[in-house]
Formats: C-alpha cells, sequence, structure tokens
C-alpha cells in the first residue's frame, strides 16, 4: 500500500500537483462544487495509477487540482464506496494519497437520510461525530507505521473548531444549519423503516453509506476533518416515504450552492 501510494504521488507531482492545503471529497450531488475552483488540472480516475474507478451515477470520478477561496486544493468529484466491491483501504486509497500530496486538512460530503424529526429535506447537517458500522473496517490488518499508530484516538474525528467556524459562517449569511451524528451502513440498500428506528435509537441523526472509513483513515494519519451532510430523505417514524438515487441526487442538488458557497467562505478563511 506505502509504495502504491508513493507512485500515484509521484506521478500527480510530476503532473503539477504542489503544495496543496485542503483535499475535499464532494459526494452524491455535490459534484458542481467544482465549478467555483479555479481548475489547474483535471484527471480522470482510470487515468491515475493505482486509482480505482467509481462506478456510480452521479459520481463522475474525477481529480480536480486547483484554488479554491485563495488555497490550493485536491477535490475528488465522486468517491469509492465499500458496496462497490472495493476493499475498505481501495475505497480510502485516495485519502492517503491525499496526505502523503502535504495535505492536512479533509472536508467529507456525503448525502444521507434523516432521522432526526426536526430535519427537513435540503437541511445541510454539520457532522459532529459518526457511529461506524461498516461490515469491514480500512484498518484492519498489519499497521504499517509509516501512514500512523496501530490504535487511533477518535475522541475528535471531527475537529470542534472547524465545526464552530462553518456554523459562524453559516449564521453570518443567514443560512440555517443542523449539527448530529451521522451513522454509516453498508449500503447499497436504502433503509427500512426498522432500520431507520434502530439508527434513531442508536443516537444518531442521520445515515448514510460513505465517509466513516475515509474519515478514520484521515484521523489516521492526523488530519483534520469536517464533515457535512445534506438531508436528503426522511426516514422519519411512522411517516415512511418510498426513496430513490434519482430523488437524492434531486435533493442534494438544491443544497448545492449553500454548500458551495459555505465552503468556499471556510476555505479562505485560512
Amino acid at each position: 500500500m506505502f509504495n502504491k501510494v508513493q507512485e500515484t504521488v509521484k506521478f500527480l507531482k510530476e503532473k503539477g500537483l504542489t503544495n496543496p492545503e485542503f483535499g475535499i471529497v464532494l459526494g452524491t450531488g455535490l459534484g458542481s462544487l467544482v465549478n467555483y475552483i479555479s481548475v489547474e488540472k483535471s484527471f480522470d480516475y482510470g487515468d491515475i495509477p493505482n486509482f480505482p474507478v467509481s462506478t456510480v451515477k452521479g459520481h463522475s470520478g474525477k481529480l480536480i487540482y486547483g484554488e479554491l477561496g485563495g488555497k490550493k486544493i485536491v477535490a475528488m468529484q465522486g468517491r469509492f464506496h465499500y458496496y462497490e466491491g472495493w476493499t475498505m483501504q481501495e475505497a480510502t486509497f485516495p485519502i492517503r494519497v491525499m496526505k502523503i500530496l502535504g495535505i492536512d486538512n479533509l472536508i467529507v460530503s456525503n448525502a444521507s437520510g434523516g432521522v432526526n424529526p426536526k430535519f427537513s429535506v435540503g437541511d445541510v447537517m454539520l457532522i459532529t461525530d459518526h457511529i461506524n458500522f461498516m461490515p469491514e473496517h480500512p484498518l484492519r490488518g498489519k499497521n504499517d507505521d509509516r501512514f500512523g499508530p496501530r490504535f487511533v484516538d477518535m475522541h475528535e474525528p471531527y475537529n470542534l473548531k472547524y465545526i464552530a467556524k462553518f456554523e459562524a459562517l453559516a449564521k453570518a449569511k443567514n443560512l440555517p444549519i443542523q449539527k448530529g451524528v451521522y451513522l454509516a451502513l453498508q449500503g447499497p440498500t436504502f433503509e427500512t423503516p426498522a432500520e431507520y428506528k434502530m439508527v434513531k435509537t442508536l443516537g444518531a441523526d442521520a445515515v448514510g453509506m460513505s465517509t466513516v472509513p475515509e474519515v478514520i483513515v484521515a484521523k489516521h494519519m492526523n488530519m483534520v476533518c469536517l464533515g457535512i451532510s445534506v438531508i436528503t430523505d426522511l426516514g422519519i417514524e411512522g411517516k415512511p416515504e418510498t426513496v430513490s438515487h434519482e430523488e437524492v441526487q434531486k435533493a442534494a442538488k438544491t443544497a448545492e450552492k449553500k454548500i458551495s458557497d459555505l465552503v468556499t467562505a471556510f476555505i479562505a478563511s485560512f
């Protein structure tokens, strides 16, 4: 793994990716943030050594390098999911590449189902903590100390100062923001009413199929994380609703501009 990461980093540096400060993972329906980026380089995942290739509709599969908010950034326009058949190590490989490129700050975004009765479709939720219900762990197996320690401190997976800063920026723009706990399940099926009830009972506010493995790997390498969920459907007890991937994408699109404006302002504040 370490040698593969080094090979990928060498390729990207030779292509002109130098001194990025922020990494961004753009989830379902949130890829339009790229329109805010002053793009210098763009690579199809299939052209990058050792990179998986996204198979999910709505995840275009490009690595973007450029400037956002006056800072050099690397953005994943489309992520990799465990349910696609990748191992956890493969799905989180790009996060390791970002760190070795020199990135210490990671912003992750996703679409999620809300179980908090105070939430509405289209809400933006800052992730304050997560619950890992994935059937596999990205750090399982022999630890490579060159990446990070065997046992990783997860008492603050999402940086509290970053959450407060993002919240303040949203307040200044008069944009309402929710906060809550995100629970990750394997997918790719959407949750049953009983599963939504379980998620709420366990103490989560939203549920999805990504993000947690990426944040675990980021914390393994001592990166600082900010997590953002768009509430694209609701699993409120007693109010069962049908949901499709197309509906999730449509709901996420309604929040795109709000998130893009806030992420740009957040990065510019450093």
